[in-house]
């Protein structure tokens, strides 16, 4: 069993069980300045308290800033015998952006779509773009809003090429802690590895290879990540990661 994934829609449903327990993993600063409803504030040791104290049957939900630190946090109840533990994907930026009505319906309507999981005709989505351009908070909304993470273009790509391509880094982290398959191959079988490496963008390689990102897949021409190192950084990075010669 693993930690279940959910958007804000879902997150609604649960906030009405009396019975849920809200954990914000922020640190205390943060949590002092807002949270989710009546949310728990808790650190690790207050954590593991939990775990041993609370109900395995009760259902967890947990949020930190983006959706990555509770996937992790939230992975310890489900080991301990917890069978309802849930991760708010976007975090509490997210779910604080996605409050501001109109914010998101605005920037969708600005570049001229309808909805969040409509396309333009070569196939980029809103999660495309914004990934694309840089546009953290916007991707936040665009993942707690339900947009499809796997939708690919029509040259194969998903989201995550396009916060490669930008160099995003916490877009980058965003799509990861959502889910994203950050091996997909395109139409040419180039993964975002093989991309990211090619374009010497070191500190994206880095990212992905922390990841679990495959060194060892091919593209159509039989090129793998190693073999199209534009850099001497990238190249060590893959090398050191255990990438095949």
């Amino acid at each position: 069993m693993t930690v279940m994934r959910i958007c804000t829609d879902e997150v609604y449903g649960l906030l009405r069980k009396p019975e849920l327990l809200l954990i914000d993993v922020r640190d205390k600063s943060s949590y002092e300045k807002g949270r989710i409803g009546s949310a728990l504030h808790a650190d690790t040791r207050a954590l593991e308290k939990l775990v041993m104290t609370v109900q395995k049957s009760t259902p967890i939900l947990l949020y930190c800033y983006h959706g990555k630190a509770s996937l992790v946090h939230g992975q310890m109840f489900v080991d301990f015998g917890f069978t309802e533990v849930y991760s708010l994907n976007g975090g509490y930026e997210g779910w604080m952006y996605l409050q501001k009505k109109g914010r998101l319906q605005a920037w969708l309507e600005e570049h001229d779509f309808p909805e969040v999981n409509s396309a333009f005709h070569d196939g980029t989505t809103p999660l495309m773009l914004a990934s694309r351009l840089g546009e953290t908070a916007i991707v936040a909304e665009l993942l707690v809003s339900g947009a499809n993470l796997n939708a690919r273009n029509n040259d194969g790509n998903q989201a995550l090429w396009f916060a490669c391509f930008s160099g995003n880094l916490d877009i980058m982290d965003l799509l990861i802690a959502a889910g994203i398959n950050i091996d997909n191959g395109n139409d040419n079988g180039s993964t975002c590895l093989m991309y990211a490496s090619s374009s010497g963008k070191d500190a994206v390689v880095e990212k992905l290879l922390e990841a679990g990102a495959d060194i060892g897949l091919m593209n159509l021409d039989d090129y793998t990540a190693l073999d199209m190192a534009a850099t001497i950084g990238c190249l060590n990075l893959l090398r050191n990661a255990g990438a095949p010669a």
